[in-house]
């Protein structure tokens, strides 16, 4: 007996049919997820068996170091996991463009998901709602990935809460999980400080980021509404901080508008420093742009400096 699809579910299977099918047409089939490498794990260095080892696995540093030929082992990628961070705060139930940014947010993990499930890693997210980080544990296959997004799809909107968890918070506990090495993956729209350009000056979610770094690989994804980089000419509007509730009436003058236009700036300068500062890698994504465009020019791009980065030292032979 076949049962008429919810609107949930109509939804998940567009997104599903949009990222993979772009996706394949944009990276012409050949991919291996976002970021080089997030299902083959490097393990540790030995000595090459020539006739059975493939030179692609060549450890360029240990055999310049030894100035005998190193591999490195790759670990299955069956034994890996994949882990994302959601956040559904109060902030991200906000868009002005083709759609908000809680939308984005469950995209950019049906991203993650969908791509990192066809090489055989099992996928589990933490979620920042309310005044919890629920964890939905790691399963594989694309059922369990469904469910996960309908979670993500079908939660309430976010509201003001009292001494709600904040994303350092959220981050930390996704750091603390003691799991096997693997890709972790952050969606948020990064907007937990005040903007500030002094390089000295460390942001809460700084430190549990660069912890989480160490042990794995990390996509900081940053998501953003383009009402968040400038106000229009509207006159006067009442303005809602939907973390805390309160309102204020602000008449957007020039002036104002275009103070608001340079603190935005600050802020997103402030968040792309720090996550330099951290060594995660990190993909913009708007409400107002392609996003399967983006994510697909990201993971080009990430390929060609994994490719520059692992090419052997030329000879430095004139020819």
């Amino acid at each position: 007996m076949t049962g008429v699809m919810t609107a949930s579910e109509q939804a998940l299977r567009r997104l599903e049919l949009t990222i993979v099918k772009r996706l394949d047409g944009l990276l012409h089939g050949s991919y291996q997820g976002l970021l080089p490498g997030p299902g083959s794990e490097f393990g540790d260095s030995r000595v090459y068996v020539p006739g059975e080892d493939d030179i692609r696995r060549m450890d360029w540093a240990v055999t310049a170091r030894t100035t005998v030929p190193h591999v490195r082992d790759l670990i299955a990628d069956r034994e890996l996991e994949t882990w994302a961070l959601a956040d559904l705060s109060p902030s991200m139930d906000f868009g002005t463009a083709g759609m908000e940014k809680r939308d984005l947010v469950v995209a950019a993990i049906g991203a993650v998901g969908f791509l990192t499930g066809r090489i055989g890693n099992r996928f589990g997210a933490y979620v920042l709602h309310d005044e919890y980080i629920h964890r939905m544990p790691a399963r594989g296959g694309r059922p369990a990935l469904y469910g996960l997004l309908h979670s993500l799809m079908d939660a309430p909107r976010g509201r003001p809460v009292a001494d709600a968890p904040d994303l350092a918070e959220a981050i930390e506990v996704l750091a603390a999980a003691r799991r096997r090495r693997g890709l972790r993956v952050v969606v948020s729209d990064f907007l937990d400080a005040e903007p500030t350009l002094d390089p000295d000056v460390e942001l809460p979610w700084e430190r549990p980021i660069r912890r989480l770094a160490a042990r794995h690989q990390v996509l900081a994804i940053e998501v953003i509404d383009p009402r968040e980089l400038e106000l229009p000419p509207v006159g006067l509007v009442t303005l809602t901080d939907p973390e805390s509730g309160r309102d204020r009436r602000i008449r957007l003058t020039a002036k104002v508008r275009a103070d608001y236009a340079r603190a935005a700036a600050e802020q997103r300068a402030t968040t792309r420093i720090a996550l330099r500062r951290c060594g995660v890698a990190h993909l913009v994504l708007r409400t107002d742009r392609d996003w399967i465009a983006d994510i697909a020019q990201f993971v080009l791009r990430q390929r060609r400096m994994a490719h520059l980065a692992h090419r052997p030292p030329s000879s430095g032979v004139a020819r």
